[in-house]
């Protein structure tokens, strides 16, 4: 098993990428191949003692950054960590490929080099949402922020096979996120969501509202990516905010500190609980081989646990599942087959 990283990608790399490739050598099984400037990348490496024979580095000259335009720095940087990266997962050389960079461009480049599974109309980001009650998964996280109800649809099963597979979360519930529960509500595209979802064989529990996410009493949340990557990025900063608040109140005064010892675990135990750099990374599932977009100010532990995140898809047969199951798909968004993008 070799899992391919992109070592230029991120705002901290290749400085937090090696460390986080380094780290991810001690939890798990197969080796790693870095993309990136040898002499950066090697730089980087000596700093560190590991099984060389580990980590193998493919030289690259060129880096697509955060501003580059998607498409253009794909098709005009074709000797890129990335594309060099995605290349190789198409070849076969590598089993996934895991990158920091541009979103915008690991999506196009996803598409053009590595390409999609036949009968998925629109690749998704699916990510692990820390709930109160473990984890769930959000899917569309921001990759398409226009969608129809048929991507919504194929969201859906491949979110529900992503938390089956990975997570380990048997006959997931499925929600759609929307503005309350009744069936009326939403705009036009939730409303015949709604329809379509009830009609499949997944485990739909019906609409699902903001408030009601972070609680973990469902499996698979489900939106575009519009609204995903909101729901997602808010999160985030709500979370800092109350750990960073904690930890002012807690050393405003002696009583506070005193508290703040006798809690000591618990505040680390919930810390880590809402700690998106556990989960490391989001699948690109619908694309035709394991590409995993990692946070873009990713430290080396976000790293490490990405890596660690797609081995588990490459032996869940992530991928593979989902080609097998897209006639799935087929049949549940058959009424809107003419939607297809």
């Amino acid at each position: 098993m070799k899992i391919g990283f992109d070592g230029m990608g991120g705002d901290h790399g290749p400085k937090e990428t090696v460390k986080g490739a380094v780290d991810a050598l001690e939890i798990i099984k197969g080796d790693i191949v870095i993309f990136g400037d040898d002499a950066a990348l090697r730089t980087e490496l000596s700093k560190y003692k590991f099984d060389a024979s580990r980590i193998e580095v493919v030289h690259t000259t060129e880096v697509v950054g955060n501003d580059d335009k998607p498409v253009k720095a794909i098709k005009g940087k074709p000797d890129s960590s990335m594309v060099v990266g995605l290349k190789a997962l198409r070849k076969g050389e590598i089993d996934a490929f895991v990158s920091a960079g541009n979103t915008g461009a690991l999506l196009a480049g996803s598409l053009l080099k590595v390409g999609r599974i036949k009968g998925i109309s629109r690749p998704a980001l699916c990510t692990i949402y820390p709930t109160m009650n473990g984890a769930s998964v959000l899917v569309d996280a921001g990759a398409n922020a226009e969608c129809k109800p048929r991507n919504l649809i194929e969201f859906a099963y491949m979110g529900s096979m992503y938390a089956d597979k990975v997570l380990g979360l048997k006959n997931p519930k499925v929600a759609l996120v929307n503005i309350g529960s009744e069936e009326t509500k939403g705009t036009p595209l939730y409303i015949e969501t709604h329809k379509m979802l009830k009609e499949t064989d997944l485990n739909f529990v019906g609409n699902v509202e903001g408030r009601d996410i972070p609680a973990g009493n469902v499996d698979v949340i489900v939106a575009d990516g519009f609204t995903g990557n909101i729901i997602l990025k808010l999160t985030e900063g709500v979370a800092m905010q109350i750990v960073s608040g904690l930890k002012k109140q807690i050393m405003k005064n002696t009583i506070g500190k005193i508290g703040g010892l006798l809690l000591k675990r618990n505040l680390s135990d919930f810390k880590k609980m809402i700690d998106y750099t556990e989960y490391g990374g989001a699948p690109l599932l619908g694309v035709n081989g394991l590409v995993v977009k990692a946070h873009g100010s990713s430290n080396a532990k976000a790293f490490k646990n990405a890596i660690k995140y797609a081995q588990i898809g490459i032996e869940s047969s992530l991928v593979e599942e989902i080609r097998q199951k897209v006639s799935s798909f087929a049949n549940a968004v058959e009424e809107s087959s003419d939607d297809e993008a």
